[in-house]
């Protein structure tokens, strides 16, 4: 019998490219989104996987259509990926990001727990959790959240901990770092700058405005760090991992990476503006992967300036075909 796996947030980037590895793993993949009905999986579309994924409409701040999915899935994992995405936005709508996030995974833990089957929980936890780390993040790393949405990851990230003893539950939460791909929506500062730099080589755009960019992540590749989402859930025992390449850039290097690609000095274009700049920001973001190098077996095998070209190789197919489906319709 070939595993089932239930993934809540499959329209986003994370859920799309995880949705393509379990298939390719002989899996039957649902995906749960709030209105499947109206919904566009655009993601899922574009990885040309839309029709192999059973979609249904799951809320996950609703204990009984949470309860009800499960109950009519069976699954024998369950990853979720669902809630307010957004760390920019989380400052706009705090209660719906920690309701969306916080309430919807007590509600999966408690849900699993009431079916009394041995169904295995991933959770996408975060690095935000850690806040500045001028000492490379581990999994014994205590958390100082500076956002809403940090603040939603931690909690959720305790209640994971706490059904795994309590109640013996195989639940684990990936505290993965910056992990982009051309699915990220444009209102992420990398693919905004990505696609603002290849407008800009194409001579649609003049300038980008950005806030903080001397801030430092751990960019990585995001369909490898789906890999450690599932190798998580294939160990004997439950543990939380770190998962990120263990480098660290600034916000600048990405920029500059980005325009020459394109043969652009990013200098000229790139006008930086104090209203984009969050009430409170992560300065320095560093992280310490070897749990996941050395139990999983799992490591970043693209760093930040791999990731960088492969997103604005991306963008220039993307406009190209976009380009040639307008010639056709006229």
């Amino acid at each position: 019998m070939n595993k089932k796996a239930l993934i809540c947030g499959v329209s986003g980037q994370d859920g799309a490219y995880l949705a393509q590895l379990l298939l390719g793993k002989g899996y039957h993949v649902f995906g749960a989104s709030r209105d499947a009905q109206v919904a566009s999986f655009s993601n899922l579309i574009r990885l040309g996987i839309r029709d192999q994924v059973a979609l249904d409409s799951v809320s996950l701040v609703d204990f009984r259509s949470v309860l009800q999915a499960l109950m009519k899935i069976q699954p024998d994992e369950v990853y979720n990926l669902a809630g307010q995405s957004s760390v920019s936005l989380s400052f706009q709508q705090p209660v719906e990001t920690l309701e969306s996030i916080a309430q919807g995974t007590l509600n999966l833990l408690e849900a699993i727990r009431f079916t009394g089957r041995p169904v295995r929980l991933y959770n996408a936890g975060s690095s935000e959790c850690f806040g500045d780390t001028d000492l490379p993040a581990d999994e014994n790393t205590p958390f100082r959240p500076r956002s809403p949405y940090a603040v939603a990851k931690a909690a959720a990230f305790w209640e994971v901990a706490n059904y795994r003893e309590a109640y013996g539950l195989y639940a684990c939460s990936g505290m993965l770092f910056n992990h982009e791909s051309p699915l990220r929506p444009e209102r992420f500062v990398t693919r905004k700058i990505v696609a603002s730099a290849c407008r800009v080589a194409a001579g649609n755009q003049g300038q980008l405005e950005l806030g903080n960019i001397s801030i430092q992540r751990d960019w990585g590749w995001a369909p490898e760090y789906v890999e450690a989402m599932w190798l998580m859930l294939q160990q004997d025992k439950p543990q939380d991992y770190v998962i990120a390449t263990g480098e660290s850039h600034t916000l600048e290097e990405f920029i500059e990476t980005a325009f020459s690609c394109l043969g652009l000095d990013w200098e000229k274009y790139v006008v930086l503006d104090p209203a984009l700049l969050r009430p409170a920001d992560i300065t320095v973001g560093k992280a310490d992967p070897t749990r996941a190098r050395e139990h999983l077996g799992w490591q970043a095998r693209h760093r930040m300036r791999d990731v960088v070209r492969m997103m604005v190789e991306a963008e220039k197919e993307q406009t190209t075909g976009d380009r040639g489906r307008r010639t056709e319709d006229r």
